[in-house]
């Protein structure tokens, strides 16, 4: 939850005048910790430093319509990232890659035919 400046400062000005941090936790319903965050930086982050992602998304995007039942090691590998890359880039586009049994790489078919 993001509060206003405003009220960032009256707490400040709380602790300046002497209450201390437990006390403005308290009577503000504060974590203690945020408070001493404020006291570091007043001004809230506008912006996140969060580096770029690896995986383009068309790229991925492409290799999920070419190859629609591989698994995420084998994009990993084909693609040329890591397993955990591809995950978080799928999790991150909402595919969600939901296995048909009866045509599973990992069973054999004498155990993946569920009609009988």
């Amino acid at each position: 939850m993001t509060y206003s400046l405003d009220f960032r400062m009256q707490v400040l000005k709380s602790l300046d005048e002497g209450m201390t941090f437990a006390e403005a936790a308290e009577f503000y319903n504060l974590s203690p910790t945020t408070i001493q965050n404020w006291k570091r930086r007043i001004h809230s982050k506008t912006t996140r430093q969060t580096k770029p992602y690896k995986i383009p998304d068309d790229v991925l995007l492409n290799d999920v319509k070419e190859h629609p039942d591989d698994y995420q090691y084998e994009r990993a590998r084909r693609l040329n990232y890591s397993k955990t890359g591809i995950y978080h880039a799928l999790k991150r586009l909402g595919i969600s890659q939901k296995k048909d049994l009866r045509a599973s790489k990992g069973m054999s078919d004498k155990k993946s035919d569920l009609s009988k």
